[in-house]
């Protein structure tokens, strides 16, 4: 390979921008990696080395950083958007609501309660009026039942919504925390949410 030579007196780091990245065509055609930010930075810092002077090296070596931090930046960049692009589930979550779900109530709580308020209700006056308020509590007590079971057997639900990165949007239910906060970034798996 040939070398252009350039004077002592030009500083390495502008030589090599005079000379269009030309110091790193050596080092490339050594590292079969020299294509990556790493490689090329070690390569640069290699070359810093050859400067005349101390400041001159530093100037080289904070050059070939900012270069590489550039490349780096860069790189992560294209890796983010292009895994946006290509997940269709992955979003975000933009909130989180726990409610009280009213518990189911079945044939047992209403016939204990109307029980419990026949019993009470036949305590009640003579006759005919006694006859009412058996009938009264039972309606009563089994309506009561009713509501004592709903309460007894109620949970909890946690219910994520989240936006997509096409922007769409979309809730999910879960009967436990799902383990997750506002802002966390979740791919849809199945009918479930986990972190991404």
């Amino acid at each position: 390979m040939t070398r252009t030579s350039i004077p002592r007196s030009v500083p390495g780091w502008l030589a090599c921008a005079l000379l269009l990245g030309a110091c790193n065509l050596g080092a490339q055609a050594q590292t079969p990696t020299a294509n990556t930010p790493k490689a090329r930075y070690e390569a640069d810092k290699k070359l810093c080395a050859d400067e005349a002077s101390a400041e001159a090296r530093l100037q080289c070596r904070r050059d070939a950083q900012a270069v590489y931090e550039k490349a780096l930046a860069a790189s992560k960049a294209a890796k983010t958007s292009s895994q946006a692009a290509v997940c269709n589930d992955c979003g975000r979550v933009t909130a989180i609501k726990v409610t009280e779900k009213p518990g189911e109530s079945n044939a047992l709580g209403m016939i204990a309660g109307g029980v419990a308020g026949a019993v009470l209700g036949n305590q009640v006056g003579g006759g005919t009026g006694k006859t009412l308020a058996t009938v009264a509590g039972a309606a009563g007590g089994a309506y009561a039942g009713k509501k004592v079971q709903e309460n007894m057997n109620a949970s909890k639900v946690w219910t994520v919504s989240v936006r997509y990165n096409n922007g769409a949007t979309a809730e999910f239910d879960y009967e436990q925390d799902p383990g997750v906060k506002v802002g966390d970034a979740v791919r849809k798996s199945g009918n479930v949410l986990v972190r991404n």
